[in-house]
């Protein structure tokens, strides 16, 4: 998209239809430019869709499939994996306050990541925000760093509680093959599936919390709820300010994926308008989903009780505490139907972790941080080679057989959480610096889509609590009895890639491209590339877009009716 003073998505209708047309040319069979002609192959067809040049990515993606991915993006895999495991390590009380605290940190970097992406939503995001707004050195650390999470393990290792007869590799197969090819398609089809994957998580993860509570009151017949015993005797706050540090890097694997949001806002329909929605919704979403249902673990499950899963120390993963808490309050025949919506979770991250990871090596490739074939787009907006080199590496799944699942799902939920905490005290720097940028520009505040409340406290406090965070990590790795060096190790190897990602750049940046400025000018930085609008064109194009719909809301006769008063209640609780 290049910048101009009218968006490319004026009309919502004329860029669905515009989408669609070039869907249905991308499957011409024979190239209209070259001459003579030449018929296609198959995989021709397939892989590049007729693509020449490096493409462009579609629009294609509508308000609910960006709230709904918003939504379900916060209940992945480690949700169900870790939090079990952190009631008992550290009590149902430290969990929860664990789980809030990091909540808190979760709300501030999304924010502040959302009103950047509201007004340059492009792909790779943080990623590109970092190249732009502070260094490319820091941009390509953010983007490499990012790309390398993936969730997959987890997916194998919550299927071997449904049939430990098959391997995970042989589950990881199932899942990776059919995701990869939805995503070869079209980025609706992404979009369309994660919208049902995470209705059906959202119903269960309700469900569960309803349920849950009722139990634990003593509300299902022949089933006497534990009540609040598990916090009584000394039992809410276990193993002092260690254990409760510990537990951070399980609610950061819990919340991982919530920025994939902003990610998807480079192929948004009306991003300036969907990516805030989205965003405003974190707070709600956040006490909703994560407080609620670490509370109904704690209060249903002992922090003894042998089932709570713990990843960290038992490589035999045996079920989730979705499932046991079901099972307790007299649905034992609702364990597989747990199980089933659990494999729609599985299903969901592992359609995310495709999308986040090929769009993300997208962004580098364009940057020049990565291999230049890795940012080719075919007709259908596809990017191919960052998909297949991600399939590539999602058959990493296989060291699950020889390591075994627990240990290498260890390894990974130490690696992803203090990544997401490197990751998320950058993006409260990278926030800082362009509103400083902004002001050094004498850019006004009104040019923005969406601005985030509360500024500067948001980012700032993000930044605060990532250092406070980090220290103290690894004072719960150094302190605990016995003493481990590996326990420091899994602590801080994402550390050492995020170290090793930068001084590396920087090295090759000096030597090989003869860079000497490592930190761009507030006054050179670059707010105009891809932005929704250009600069003093914010307001007029809102106000315009409001007597739009406003005309289109008379002339339709929605005002009075009852869909223009659900609009209403929506625009209220988003």
């Amino acid at each position: 998209m290049t910048l101009s003073s009218t968006p490319s998505w004026v009309s919502e209708t004329e860029q669905k239809l515009d989408v669609e047309s070039k869907a249905e040319g991308s499957f011409i069979t024979t190239s209209e430019t070259s001459s003579p002609r030449r018929q296609k192959r198959l995989w021709e067809r397939v892989m590049g869709g007729g693509a020449e040049g490096a493409g462009d990515t579609k629009r294609a993606m509508g308000s609910r499939h960006l709230m709904m991915i918003a939504v379900g993006g916060t209940i992945g895999t480690g949700i169900f994996l870790s939090a079990g495991a952190a009631v008992a390590l550290a009590g149902p009380a430290s969990a929860l306050l664990s789980y809030f605290v990091v909540g808190l940190f979760c709300y501030a970097v999304v924010i502040a990541l959302g009103e950047m992406a509201s007004y340059i939503p492009v792909s790779g995001t943080f990623a590109v925000f970092g190249t732009r707004f502070v260094s490319p050195a820091l941009g390509f650390t953010l983007g490499w760093n990012y790309w390398l999470q993936c969730e997959i393990t987890a997916a194998a290792v919550i299927l071997q509680f449904w049939d430990a007869r098959i391997q995970p590799w042989q589950w990881a197969l199932i899942i990776i093959v059919p995701i990869f090819v939805l995503q070869l398609i079209h980025v609706r089809v992404y979009g369309e599936t994660e919208y049902w994957f995470a209705m059906i998580k959202v119903i269960m993860i309700l469900v569960f919390i309803i349920v849950g509570l009722v139990y634990d009151w003593g509300g299902v017949h022949g089933h006497p709820g534990p009540g609040l015993s598990n916090f009584h005797d000394g039992q809410a706050f276990l193993g002092g300010f260690p254990a409760f540090a510990q537990t951070f890097v399980y609610a950061f694997y819990s919340y991982g994926g919530v920025e994939l949001v902003t990610l998807a806002a480079g192929e948004a329909e009306r991003p300036h308008r969907t990516v805030p929605r989205a965003v405003r919704a974190t707070f709600l979403r956040i006490v909703l989903f994560y407080v609620l249902t670490i509370l109904v673990i704690g209060l249903c499950i002992n922090w003894a009780d042998p089932t709570l899963l713990s990843a960290a120390d038992d490589s035999a993963v045996a079920a989730s505490p979705v499932t046991v808490v079901f099972v307790r309050a007299g649905f034992g025949a609702a364990a597989h139907v747990v199980n089933a919506v659990l494999l729609t979770a599985v299903l969901s991250a592992t359609n995310s972790c495709f999308y986040a990871s090929s769009r993300m090596m997208l962004s580098l490739a364009r940057t020049g941080h990565a291999p230049r074939i890795l940012g080719r787009v075919n007709s259908r907006g596809v990017p191919v080679y960052a998909l297949l080199l991600a399939l590539a590496v999602s058959c990493l799944t296989f060291l699950t057989t020889i390591w075994g699942a627990g240990i290498v799902f260890t390894w990974l939920l130490n690696v992803t959480g203090i990544s997401a905490l490197l990751v998320w005290g950058s993006i409260g720097a990278i926030s800082l610096r362009f509103r400083a940028a902004w002001r050094a520009q004498n850019r006004s505040i009104e040019d923005l889509p969406f601005v985030q409340p509360f500024f500067p406290l948001l980012p700032a406090g993000a930044l605060v609590l990532a250092v406070l965070m980090f220290i103290a990590q690894g004072y719960a790795a150094i302190v605990e009895q016995p003493f481990d060096a590996k326990n420091v190790v899994a602590t801080y190897i994402g550390v050492a890639l995020y170290v090793i990602l930068y001084v590396g750049y920087t090295i090759w940046a000096r030597i090989v491209l003869n860079t000497r400025t490592f930190l761009i000018p507030l006054n050179e930085v670059d707010l105009d590339t891809d932005a929704v609008w250009a600069p003093g064109d914010g307001e007029r194009i809102r106000a315009q877009e409001q007597k739009e719909r406003e005309a289109a809301e008379m002339e339709s006769g929605v005002r009075h009716g009852l869909r223009y008063w659900l609009t209403r209640v929506r625009k209220h609780v988003y």
